[in-house]
Formats: C-alpha cells, structure tokens, sequence
C-alpha cells in the first residue's frame, strides 16, 4: 500500500513540477523520473514494512531450525511483541538497510519497469508489437516488470533474509562467510522460486491496479457530470 500509492503521488508530483518548470505541460513522466519515482516510494515502503519482514523472515525460516532454536512465534503480532519483549525495540529495525534497498530496488525496476513497457507497447511504430490498453498490454507489460524486478533484487533479497534469520552479527561478517562457502553465486540463490512468486504477484497487482483506476476514473467522471 506505502509503495503504489506513493509512487503514483511522487510521479505525478515530480512529473508536474518539472513539466511546470520546463513549461511542457502535458508531457509524460520520463524513464529517470519514474525510476526516482519508484525509488522514493519503495525505501518508504521499506522502511514501513520493517518489523513485518522480520517476523516473515523468522516464521518461514523456524521449521528448518533446531527444535530447540525455534522461534515458535503463534501469529505475526506475537512475533513482533515477543521481539520487543526478549530482544529490545531496536531488533525491529534489524535488517532495515538492506530491506530499505531491496524495496527501492524492487519499486524503481517494477513500477519503471511496468510503465516503461506499457508505453512502448502502446506507441511503438512497429505495428506487430503494437498493442491496445487493454488487459492482455497490462499482463505482459507486468510479466515483463516481474522478470526485471526479480533480477534485479535478487541479491538484496538473499542479503536481506540472512541477516534478519540470524540474531547477531553483521552484514559484513554474513557476505564473508557467504563468499567464503558458497562463491558469489548465492546472491542469486532462490531466483527460481522467487520469480514463480514474484511474476504472478506482479501481474496480478497491475491488473488489478489498472482496473481499479479505471473505475476510479469513471466514478469521478460520473460525479462531475452530475
């Protein structure tokens, strides 16, 4: 929620205050605007989302532990009480520096990413790629985001997981070990099942998202008119 609807607020707000300034009223935000865009919105969805994470984090990750070393948090308020009892309220931003750039990683390269490709598909000379707003230009436009955005945060999103799993150390300490064990290749582990999540996610959110401003438009049409 912090995310999309931030984004939409940021790239409308920048796109007219360097449109306005530029005296270009009327144009379309630009690639740069809409990755500043995303960026913005995603670290304040990041940071928002912080202790949510964690206690994800620590809930998937619990069945996989020593029986002893469970967590056994019973829901996701529990989890966050439980922190703030046993560990201190700072253990709620555990972690928030990587999730902080995973988020604005995954917001600039999927919202970009999204409009970017809409855009294309709509103006494009080549007629053959050439296709109508529609549903069928949101689906592959966000398959396309989803692919991206995947990539893109693969990295943050394993960095990310290690650190909020474990209870003390440092990232610096976690990447050596990594290394050290596994080659610079686990950066990218879990890229597999992180798409097959993240692609339907992503063309379910702008489908949705489309057609939710598309009522929106109409409803305030129909209000104006009346």
């Amino acid at each position: 929620m912090v995310r999309i609807g931030s984004y939409e607020a940021i790239k409308d707000r920048l796109t007219n205050v360097l449109v306005n300034r530029a005296d270009f009223l009327g144009r379309k935000p630009t690639t740069s605007q809409l990755i500043i865009a995303g960026a913005v919105a995603g670290g304040l969805g990041g940071i928002a989302g912080n202790p949510a994470d964690i206690v994800l984090v620590r809930m998937t990750t619990d069945a996989v532990r020593p029986p002893e070393l469970q967590r056994g948090y019973r829901h996701a308020l529990d989890g966050v009480l439980r922190i703030v009892q046993e560990e201190g309220a700072l253990a709620l931003t555990r972690g928030w520096m990587p999730n902080t750039i995973r988020a604005v990683l995954m917001t600039s390269s999927q919202m970009a990413t999204y409009d970017v490709c809409k855009n294309f598909f709509l103006t494009t000379r080549h007629s053959e790629l050439r296709m109508r707003d529609g549903l069928l230009l949101h689906a592959v436009s966000s398959g396309i985001a989803g692919f991206v955005a995947t990539t893109i945060c693969s990295p943050a999103d394993v960095i990310k997981s290690r650190i909020m799993a474990r209870k003390t150390g440092s990232i610096a300490e976690m990447m050596r070990t990594s290394l050290r064990n596994e080659g610079p290749m686990f950066l990218f582990k879990g890229w597999t099942p992180a798409f097959v999540r993240l692609g339907p996610n992503t063309i379910l959110l702008f489908v949705f998202l489309e057609q939710l401003k598309q009522f929106w438009m109409k409803s305030t049409t129909l209000t104006s008119s009346s």
